[in-house]
């Protein structure tokens, strides 16, 4: 049964389970408000629908299962500066917690098939679901610090639970991982061929034997078809250098030149490109993202999203996001003007603000999350 919800949001019900297509493949999947709202409804209307036993979400074409949110409406809000931006990311992290938390509170699994692009709030809408498939044409970042921002929509908390100082690292730098590199970091549960992605289809539409009971119906069709990356993992060997640049420095500036002093032959060029990757983007949000990630490794799932919301007011207030978005997205200058220009300039003192309480804990407005 195809229920076309809007043209962005396609639905599709067969076999008891609700594929949902992220549908702007030309925009490579990005999510507007109004698929954040669209996909929030379904999903509270699934909940007490006994005919949808799992949902599986992924992205139309072959090219992206979903790259971020609408950049440039929120360009648009901080540019005219009356905090319009944050109902939008209010709805998303609530999305994003409701997906955190489906499976507990429905006892429906939310499989992401995540073969393709997906980045910032692509990343929202898939960390929390159980069942994580990448494959061959995944290419997952968080590279929000390139363009003035943070690793939001749950970063702070999927980050923060990757191996070692890895989550503190792809935060901080943005890198690219592939399939293989996402199954280390604790991204992904599951790799799948990208060929494999019609005989998968066909197995869910009429192979799961539902007498096994809902979860392990699934998991008995996502490991018939689980392989092995045939790329390899490049975090590995960059594990313990990893650890020794990022783990432990006192401010990214530390980190900087931690870098910088590496001079093993088969490292000096890795670390001479992370460090020159850290010049170029902001200083103060390099600085607030290092701390919101080791900030969250105590804080829980419903906390991390209110101390995101915290930051992201304060970051639209700052100005650099909006710059950032300008110089690399709009006007394609490649030269951000951030404030301040260098990580030698700012004052970690500075950072402290963003981490100030905006709202008292009861009138917050994500102050539900976790309470119901």
């Amino acid at each position: 049964m195809t229920e076309p919800a809007t043209s962005e949001i396609l639905v599709d019900i067969r076999n008891h389970i609700a594929h949902l297509t992220l549908n702007r493949p030309k925009a490579l999947n990005a999510l507007s408000h109004d698929m954040i709202r669209e996909m929030a409804a379904l999903l509270e209307t699934w909940k007490s629908d006994d005919n949808i036993k799992a949902i599986i979400v992924r992205g139309a074409g072959e090219k992206a299962f979903c790259a971020g949110g609408d950049i440039r409406a929120l360009y648009e809000a901080g540019k005219r500066g009356d905090g319009s931006e944050q109902e939008f990311f209010r709805e998303e992290y609530e999305l994003n917690f409701t997906i955190h938390r489906y499976l507990v509170v429905t006892g429906k699994p939310y499989i992401a098939w995540i073969d393709g692009i997906v980045m910032g709030g692509g990343m929202g809408i898939s960390q929390g679901a159980p069942i994580r498939i990448v494959g061959g044409r995944t290419k997952m970042a968080m590279p929000e610090t390139t363009i003035g921002l943070f690793p939001d929509v749950g970063g702070s908390y999927f980050l923060s639970r990757c191996p070692g100082a890895i989550g503190l690292y792809l935060g901080l730098t943005g890198q690219t991982i592939k399939a293989a590199d996402a199954l280390y970091a604790g991204l992904a549960t599951h790799h799948i061929a990208s060929e494999s992605a019609f005989e998968f289809d066909y197995a869910l539409d009429s192979m799961i034997d539902w007498s096994l009971g809902t979860i392990p119906a699934i998991h008995d069709i996502v490991m018939k078809f689980a392989s092995a990356p045939i790329e390899p993992a490049v975090l590995p060997p960059l594990r313990a250098a990893i650890e020794q640049h990022f783990a432990g420095k006192a401010s990214v500036a530390a980190i900087v030149e931690s870098l910088h002093a590496e001079a093993r032959p088969d490292l000096a060029e890795w670390a001479r490109n992370t460090a020159e990757s850290l010049r170029k983007k902001s200083p103060t949000m390099l600085e607030v993202t290092k701390r919101q990630i080791e900030r969250a490794a105590t804080l829980s799932l419903a906390d991390c999203f209110r101390m995101e919301l915290d930051l992201v007011t304060a970051t639209f207030e700052h100005g650099d996001v909006v710059e950032g978005i300008r110089a690399l997205l709009i006007e394609k200058d490649q030269s951000p003007k951030w404030r301040p220009a260098s990580l030698e300039e700012l004052s970690l003192g500075d950072v402290d603000a963003f981490f100030r309480q905006r709202w008292t804990q009861n009138i917050h407005p994500l102050r539900q999350l976790g309470k119901t």
